[in-house]
Parts: C-alpha cells; sequence; structure tokens
C-alpha cells in the first residue's frame, strides 16, 4: 500500500511537473521598454514566428525612422477622394500608417528593442487610441531581423475592441496580450515605399498551409538611409 501510495504521489508530481513546464513553454517572456495604459515596446518570445533572428541588431533609430515611415496603408472603404472641404484630419484612402509622433515616439524604442533582443525575441509594440468611453482603436504588430532582411507584422492597424454583451464580462479582446493577432477583420491593404526595398517573398504553398496567415512586410532595411 505505501508503495502504491508512494507510486500516485511520483505519478502526480510528475504530472504537475509536465503541465508546468508545458505551460511554461506557451507562455510569452516579456520585458518591457516601454509601458502605459495607450502605448508599449516590448520584446516577446512567439514560436508563431520562429527563432534563430539576427539578434542583437546594429539597426539604428535613423533606419528604424525610414522603415516605419516607408508603411503604406490602402483602405478600400474610402473609395471616394477626399474633397477640399473636408476636414483637415481626415485622410486619403491611401496614407502612411504612422504619423510624425508616432514615429518619432517608436522608432527609437523599437531600434533598442532590436540592439538588445535575443535570437529567440522579437520586438512587439501596441497603441490604443480612445474612440469612446468603451471602444479603443488598437495598431500593434511585431518587428525581428533575419541577416539583412527587416520583418514587420502588422496584427492590427486601429482595429476596434470587441466586448462582451454581458456588462458584467467587460472586454474580450484589447490586443494587449496577443500585438501580432488581429482583434477584427483587416480590411485594408499594406504597402511599403521606396518598393524597390522590398524583399521578394520566398515563401511557397506548404510554407503557408502550415503556417498561420499574417500580414507582413519584409523590407531590405539597410537600403533605405544610404
Amino acid at each position: 500500500m505505501d508503495r502504491m501510495k508512494n507510486s500516485g504521489v511520483v505519478l502526480a508530481f510528475g504530472t504537475m511537473l509536465l503541465l508546468g513546464l508545458t505551460s511554461c513553454q506557451n507562455r510569452f517572456s516579456t520585458v518591457a521598454l516601454y509601458d502605459d495604459p495607450t502605448r508599449f515596446v516590448r520584446l516577446e518570445i512567439d514560436h508563431t514566428v520562429g527563432g534563430g533572428h539576427s539578434h542583437p541588431s546594429n539597426i539604428t533609430a535613423d533606419e528604424m525612422t525610414a522603415v516605419l515611415s516607408g508603411v503604406i496603408i490602402d483602405d478600400p472603404r474610402r473609395l471616394v477622394p477626399s474633397l477640399p472641404f473636408t476636414s483637415k484630419d481626415e485622410e486619403p484612402q491611401r496614407h502612411p500608417a504612422f504619423n510624425a509622433a508616432e514615429i518619432s515616439f517608436f522608432a527609437p524604442l523599437i531600434a533598442q528593442g532590436l540592439g538588445t533582443a535575443m535570437p529567440e525575441e522579437i520586438v512587439t509594440f501596441y497603441q490604443a487610441a480612445q474612440q469612446s468611453a468603451l471602444i479603443k482603436k488598437v495598431t500593434s504588430g511585431g518587428i525581428f531581423i533575419d541577416g539583412d532582411e527587416l520583418h514587420l507584422i502588422f496584427g492590427n492597424y486601429r482595429s476596434t475592441t470587441n466586448y462582451a454583451s454581458d456588462p458584467g464580462i467587460g472586454a474580450t479582446l484589447d490586443g494587449r496580450s496577443t500585438p501580432l493577432l488581429p482583434i477584427a477583420p483587416q480590411e485594408t491593404n499594406l504597402y511599403f515605399k521606396p518598393a524597390a526595398a522590398v524583399a521578394p517573398s520566398r515563401e511557397g504553398i506548404l510554407s503557408k498551409l502550415f503556417r498561420p496567415d499574417r500580414r507582413e512586410l519584409v523590407v531590405f532595411f539597410g537600403k533605405l538611409t544610404r
């Protein structure tokens, strides 16, 4: 009986240890470079993008500024061009993804993150703008470097946060814990300027089948400031 009890204790302990290890493997290891309720820049481990990246990297803040300045959003919902008498804040159908203030804020922090990240880490970013008392618009994603290529994954571009119908439940999705995943359907298209800096796609059909679909730009960042 004692032997059976001991075996049961060992089995239970082994099961708990295995579950704990599995949980640790699935968790995101995070180091915050900047974090407040509306914005963050973090180092994270995300197994969906793999590891072995070219980190730490010596990318400069100027190069990161050039990358963020080159990201262009095409919003098919804005089919009618802005008229001269529309609001000065109205954006055309095709416009920069980041404004000057956002670039000035994010570029140095992302460059710092890539300069300290380990090969298994990526830099994630998040920004939430209050649309109403309950609804926010979220822009988020992640960045990593492989060789001379910089990968920018856009999880969200001004995605509207979703709230549960039951007031007791509260917010269901806000994107903070999963910046690479969309919290709402993404209807905009991504482009980069200059187009000559965009790396050719090397993805085959099989790699697309076995990897979650994601909106990603790959650019030769070293060409942008030369």
